[in-house]
């Protein structure tokens, strides 16, 4: 009798996840550091247009997986749909290749990008959690590492697009090199699609129950149909910011509802953990909108008021494009992930590991802190209205910290309190909630949106940093609110953690201790 072959580890699963994910947030950071100095420097957008658009676009591409999570559960599988994702993705990057300034041709290239992102995002996450399903410690840590895997791929990106796009444009002019950088992000998810497809027998186990089932060529071509359709929906939001701001908010009302009835439609035992789950996704709603002051209000100001150039003890080190402090926060976040990985993992076998509720109110105090760091700026001039570099290393170190206690394990957060069977829709509504965030984060960065006749450093300066310390303050009462909220986390949890022991182990926990 022949033996079935060993079932690879969990390590060398969530390893094919791990890098797939690494190549797709690649060509998607990679865009990102450049597409508000493209709308600005290339099309001619004022910032409070840019701000908004791009706003506007992160806010679908958030959005988008609430959909694509319904569709990896119930329509074509989570393995099958994540790799639909990744291949639309890479048309999104190709078409951004294109050298016009046709502004509705980028809007169509974006809304390429929100519908492959949309497939690719709630998949991708849900896999992690399939593998390590019913472990919450190996969870916290795995996605704290899956999160690394994120920033590492945007950490390369980040600094490689602006350079390949500055010396395109010095070398060979006409513009050339902002589509030069597009191409590498495309080329970005080609080499994931690649490496994916080596190693694909490692994810064989892993899946939703369609996966298990042949491809329904019917399904597809429905699924095709509504992706072209969200294109085209896509673009036209973006055109008009009307219809934008109309659209987030109903996404809002959607979300608001979706949790709603789950908690009231869903089994007696469920609740606890879904409001604890509600209450965490609300929390990491306002942290998103002090995400978004990254590739909006920040990125301006390290192009208008941060001195380049990177100096110790007067002893020049090197200089940086502006684009390129983005990537201090993967930096960070690639530096501080391994370590927080390892402090829940040992924390969690002693029996001392804090709740995701007490790291959720310790990262908003770090946000609040790098904030109060940005604001500071104008102490540390080293030009008329120019920063040190230094304050932007900083101010993202703290962020990064925060980021990683909030958004990093917010995709943990729906992985334990969450049943398995609402996972890929509940990542998807997540993922909607951060979306709307993205959105007020670009309405809130234009507080800082600076009018073109305004040029000198020095004016430009201080309209940045009000805008930094009211975030920083902003940060100090979400600390507040989140340490207020910690009595009734604890007890939704203890509640949540006795269901689940008494489905593991039979036994009716919660009547016992009663």
């Amino acid at each position: 009798m022949n033996a079935l072959p060993a079932r690879p580890s969990q390590t060398r699963s969530f390893t094919t996840v791990f890098l797939i994910e690494m190549w797709e947030r690649f060509g998607y950071y990679g865009m990102q550091a450049l597409i508000i100095y493209y709308m600005v420097q290339r099309l001619g957008f004022s910032d409070h247009r840019a701000n908004l658009t791009w706003s506007a676009a992160a806010a679908l591409i958030y959005v988008a997986p609430a959909i694509g999570g319904w569709i990896g559960d119930k329509v074509l599988g989570t393995r099958r749909t994540m790799l639909l994702g990744a291949v639309i993705l890479a048309i999104g990057y190709a078409l951004m290749v294109v050298p016009t300034e046709d502004v509705t041709f980028l809007f169509f290239a974006l809304g390429v990008i929100v519908v492959g992102n949309g497939l690719f995002k709630a998949n991708a996450g849900n896999l992690v959690r399939k593998i390590y399903e019913g472990d919450d410690s190996r969870i916290d840590s795995a996605f704290t590492i899956y999160y690394m895997a994120v920033n590492l791929g945007s950490m390369i990106s980040m600094l490689l697009t602006p350079w390949i796009k500055d010396y395109v444009n010095e070398t060979y002019g006409n513009e050339l090199g902002w589509h030069v950088a597009f191409a590498v992000c495309c080329v970005g998810l080609v080499l994931g699609l690649l490496n994916y497809f080596a190693m694909r027998h490692t994810m064989a186990h892993i899946g939703s129950e369609p996966d298990q089932r042949p491809l329904h060529l019917g399904n597809l071509g429905l699924v095709l149909l509504g992706s072209a359709a969200t294109v085209v929906a896509s673009a036209y939001v973006l055109n008009y910011e009307t219809v934008a701001r109309v659209f987030v908010y109903v996404a809002g009302i959607v979300v608001a509802g979706i949790f709603a009835w789950l908690i009231r439609s869903g089994a007696r035992h469920e609740r606890a953990g879904l409001v604890a789950a509600l209450i965490l996704t609300v929390q990491t709603m306002f942290f998103f909108i002090f995400y978004q002051q990254m590739s909006t209000s920040l990125n301006l100001f390290a192009l208008r008021n941060v001195d380049w150039s990177f100096d110790v003890f007067g002893v020049h080190l090197w200089d940086w494009a502006p684009a390129q402090f983005q990537a201090f926060n993967p930096i960070w976040i690639f530096i501080l992930s391994p370590i927080l990985a390892l402090i829940y993992t040992r924390a969690g076998k002693s029996g001392k590991d804090l709740s995701i509720a007490a790291k959720f109110a310790l990262g908003f105090a770090a946000v609040a802190l790098g904030f109060f760091i940005y604001a500071a700026a104008g102490h540390f001039t080293t030009l008329p209205g120019k920063t040190s570099s230094w304050i932007m290393v900083w101010g993202y170190g703290a962020a990064a910290l925060g980021e990683l206690l909030v958004s990093g394990l917010g995709l943990a957060m729906i992985a334990r309190y969450v049943p398995a069977r609402m996972g890929g829709f509940l990542m998807g509504a997540y993922f909607v909630a951060s979306g709307i965030s993205q959105y007020l984060g670009g309405i809130v960065a234009n507080f800082a949106s600076i009018p073109a006749d305004m040029t000198d450093p020095v004016a430009t300066l201080p309209v940045y940093t009000s805008l930094f310390f009211k975030l920083g303050v902003a940060g100090v009462i979400c600390t507040l609110i989140a340490l207020a909220v910690l009595p009734l986390m604890k007890r939704l949890s203890a509640t949540h953690h006795a269901v689940v022991s008494e489905a593991a182990t039979g036994v009716d926990t919660i009547h016992k201790e009663q």
